[in-house]
């Protein structure tokens, strides 16, 4: 059974309206420890704003972030994945769009977000699963494959 994005993202996503202030958005950042925040209007997901944004549109240009809104800054359009997709696919979209964070949207809503760091720490736990199972359920045959490629 492919693994898809729905069981390695993150259902808790924090958002800040476009409207607000970059020093607002940072400060929610710092408040949740996270590197990224999707920026919403009205309810619908139209932008994310990263730590990235913030270095090379306010930090490197000296702008200020009391005064600049969220959505002069937000990166758009909004790169998105549904739940379902294959893992391995939303990987390679995020190569080959050179981005980390895709927002998960199902009909319309956001649903969830999954990054590079999602993906990469989700590994783990699928080898310590098949691991066990391979100690538990394994036929000899399906315990030789294991032990051959998993480290």
């Amino acid at each position: 059974m492919p693994l898809r994005v729905k069981d390695a993202m993150v259902k808790q996503v924090i958002t800040v309206d476009e409207g607000s202030t970059v020093k607002e958005a940072a400060e929610i950042m710092n408040k949740f420890e996270i590197g990224c925040l999707i920026v919403s209007k009205d309810g619908k997901a139209t932008g994310i704003l990263t730590e990235r944004d913030l270095l090379k549109k306010i930090v490197s240009q000296g702008r200020s972030p009391a005064r600049t809104k969220v959505s002069s800054i937000m990166t758009t359009p909004l790169i998105v994945v549904e739940p379902e997709m294959d893992l391995e696919e939303a990987a390679k979209l995020m190569f080959k769009l050179r981005i980390k964070k895709l927002p998960v949207i199902d009909e319309g809503q956001l649903k969830g977000l999954v990054t590079l760091s999602d993906l990469l720490r989700f590994q783990p736990h699928l080898i310590r699963l098949i691991k066990d199972l391979s100690k538990q359920l394994a036929p000899k045959r399906m315990k030789k494959v294991v032990n051959y490629y998993v480290v």
